[in-house]
């Protein structure tokens, strides 16, 4: 089945994305040593916490044709779908040491990397009318987080 998405599914799916963020974070803490350690993972939790705010605000300021749907979907396939490409695409279940912070930090890039592409493919699949241009907003703040997260893995070397 093939969809085209408009700017309010994808933001829907950043929003899981960051839920899941938060969860690997949370999750990290619970697993490492140290408090100093704890603490910045929680801190990244509250970022994922604090995007996931910042893209349901976005959502909402969406304009009707943005948020217009593109295909007919009486049965909601199309959310469960972005719900599925969310929960499997961006921090799905890896193979992390979550004791190490050195690999928590580098698995956490990498998640955002993975992230920033999946936003890039996405943006194609939305049409200019439909808040193409809005989606750039997202790759904007994942950028931030890899920066964020990278300061940190050179500091923790």
């Amino acid at each position: 089945m093939s969809y085209g998405f408009n700017a309010k599914e994808i933001f829907m799916m950043a929003e899981q994305i960051e839920r899941n963020g938060a969860e690997f974070y949370r999750e990290a803490a619970q697993n490492v040593s140290g408090s100093e350690a704890k603490e910045l993972l929680l801190g990244l939790a509250g970022m994922e916490d604090e995007h996931e705010k910042t893209f349901q605000i976005m959502r909402a300021q969406l304009s009707e044709k943005e948020k217009e749907a593109t295909v007919f979907d009486p049965a909601g396939e199309a959310a469960q779908y972005l719900k599925a490409l969310a929960d499997t695409r961006v921090f799905f279940e890896k193979t992390i040491e979550l004791s190490s912070m050195k690999e928590i930090l580098k698995a956490a890039i990498v998640a955002e990397k993975d992230s920033i592409v999946f936003y890039l493919g996405m943006k194609d699949a939305v049409s200019e009318n439909r808040g193409k241009q809005k989606i750039a907003a997202i790759i904007k703040e994942e950028m931030h987080q890899i920066r964020i997260l990278s300061k940190e893995l050179v500091a923790f070397k």
